[in-house]
């Protein structure tokens, strides 16, 4: 029944790419309010994922919008692609390329050694363009604006961080890391190590928490859930 569904559930989305990840709870809210013939319902995510990036993005519904700080607290693992040479402001391809360095010192042992200087505890600085709040308002917008702020570096945890260079300049990349993990400060760090820069141009979610892709569905296999249930 999809009243008793939307009294507490947790579901598993497929973020599509370009979309925010409020852009989905908007969407899924309302089909599930027409539906339900309901004015309110609490409907949230956990673990927010950029707009260019695709992939599992947990939404809680009713009562288990609760559980939210709990679920954002889990570990999370992604897949994507840094492109080696050239550096955006945004650390990812929401902005122009702004600035290019030369690739060619960069060998296969020294990109071993800067992989594993990522793995562990340590403090990373969030990218200005991020949800970051300073002085009660989003870094991003801040730095949208053109102004520049200093952002406090965070502690976080890498276990996991293969990479394939088989694709040079560009790098495919695992990563599992810890709550509050910026993967564009990742690529950004890793090209400025390299004495090369780099763009985070591909960003996929595979993994939250207990919680995996294997098990998500579309926005639209959503929606067309909530229309086959009966009420």
């Amino acid at each position: 029944m999809l009243t008793e569904f939307a009294q507490g559930a947790t579901i598993l989305v497929d973020k599509p790419l370009h979309w925010t990840s409020f852009d989905v709870v908007n969407k899924l809210r309302w089909h599930l309010r027409t539906r339900l013939g309901v004015k309110k319902l609490k409907v949230g995510h956990a673990g927010t994922l950029d707009p260019l990036a695709t992939g599992l993005l947990v939404i809680c519904i009713g009562k288990h919008t609760k559980l939210i700080e709990s679920l954002t607290a889990d570990g999370k693992t992604y897949t994507g692609t840094i492109l080696l040479g050239k550096t955006t402001p945004s650390y990812d391809l929401e902005t122009e390329y702004n600035e290019t360095f030369p690739i060619d010192h960069i060998t296969a042992e020294l990109l071993e050694a800067t992989r594993q200087s990522f793995l562990g505890i340590q403090q990373q600085v969030p990218p200005l363009f991020s949800a970051k709040q300073v002085d009660g308002k989003r870094a991003y917008d801040i730095a949208r604006a053109g102004k520049t702020i200093e952002l406090k570096a965070n502690q976080i945890e890498i276990t996991e961080f293969t990479i394939d260079a088989t694709r040079f300049p560009e790098v495919d990349f695992k990563i599992s890391c810890s709550k509050g993990t910026y993967i564009r400060s990742i690529a950004h760090d890793f090209g400025k190590k390299l004495n090369a820069g780099a763009t985070l141009i591909r960003l996929h979610r595979t993994d939250s928490g207990g919680f995996s892709m294997d098990n998500a569905k579309s926005v639209d296999e959503w929606i067309a859930f909530f229309s086959e249930q009966p009420l």
